[in-house]
């Protein structure tokens, strides 16, 4: 496995990095022996957010003991001065450290600067001063927002979706980071769980020598499939290859990536699964999206307001309740016996 450098913050760590999202569902016990076992294992960078609920706090205790040996990064969402400081310092005392080492604006609807009036740049950069964050970055899935966050200048690191399945003008906006020396940090490399082939998805990634894959783990298999891969480094071979080419032509055009910024719903319907549960289905064993609690979650589509909050929060400007009408007809299809 290959070493990657984060642009110009110096953080070098191997390709693996532990997405912290999913390990808000499991108990702290199992939390910190995934965290510690990763990092027995050669895993050094770990992404969490003060908006995932519990998991800063699972990963201080995990870490604190070999804290100057890992990398954290991690989040806030806050839009006002007083709610960015209010979130690192709560961060801060989760994680059970003194400083982080990449500190990202969280998937907010503008890209802060220097006097554009919120002050949000402005706190940021006195934090780094005081030596509370080390680096400055920002996570989005709207590309506009990316690109302006590119060239503007002012962040070390860019956290975007990017996968197999990614456009062109993705792919584009990687490159501009490694051209622009700004650390590119890989979510949904597995696509919100519609990439199956997780060597698949390395080798495609490992493709981009300035772009550090977080892969979302909850389970020891998981992680030990991400492990595997530090002395077994997946290559793209011709068999890959034609596997991303199948992928892609049956995964284009516009589909629900699971990022979640949906929810929740005031009706009560699981958008991030509904409105992709018939590719759900297609991609991996079916069964378990056919038991009576499955079922019911899918008859709550029929509760669907239409009041247009999904598709205003989608990132990726989804017509969302169409996507959920079609998967519910898709459903009851397959329930009746009848293929995709």
């Amino acid at each position: 496995m290959s070493n990657i450098t984060l642009g110009k913050t110096g953080i070098t760590v191997n390709k693996n990095g532990f997405g912290a999202l999913p390990i808000q569902r499991v108990s702290k016990e199992t939390a910190i022996r995934l965290f510690r076992k990763a990092y027995d294992q050669g895993i050094t960078f770990f992404d969490t957010a003060r908006g995932y609920s519990d998991s800063e706090e699972k990963l201080g205790e995990a870490l604190k003991e070999i804290r100057e040996q890992v990398y954290i990064a991690t989040k806030t969402k806050s839009c006002t001065v007083e709610g960015f400081w209010k979130d690192l310092n709560e961060s801060l005392t989760k994680l059970q450290t003194d400083y982080i080492d990449i500190y990202q604006f969280h998937n907010i609807d503008f890209c802060p600067r220097q006097g554009d009036g919120s002050g949000l740049y402005e706190a940021m950069s006195e934090a780094k001063e005081q030596g509370k964050i080390r680096h400055i970055g920002i996570t989005n899935h709207q590309l506009k927002l990316a690109w302006e966050a590119v060239e503007s200048g002012l962040y070390e690191t860019l956290q975007f979706p990017f996968s197999y399945l990614s456009t062109k003008k993705d792919i584009a906006l990687v490159r501009a980071c490694g051209q622009a020396g700004m650390g590119f940090i890989a979510m949904k490399a597995l696509s919100g769980g519609l990439i199956t082939n997780s060597a698949a998805a390395y080798a495609y990634l490992d493709q981009y020598d300035h772009v550090l894959p977080i892969w979302g783990i909850q389970r020891e298999n998981e992680l030990d499939e991400f492990l595997s891969y530090i002395q077994n480094t997946p290559v793209m071979t011709e068999e890959i290859s034609q596997l991303i080419e199948s992928d892609r032509n049956e995964l284009s055009g516009e589909f629900c990536r699971g990022c979640g910024y949906c929810m929740p719903c005031p009706a009560g319907i699981e958008i991030n699964i509904c409105a992709r549960m018939s590719l759900l289905i297609r991609r991996s064993p079916s069964v378990g999206h056919l038991t009576e609690k499955s079922q019911s979650m899918m008859a709550r589509i029929a509760d669907c307001l239409h009041c247009g909050q999904c598709s205003s929060n989608c990132p990726y400007k989804l017509d969302t309740p169409a996507l959920l009408e079609k998967n519910y007809k898709d459903y009851q299809e397959i329930l009746a016996g009848k293929p995709l």
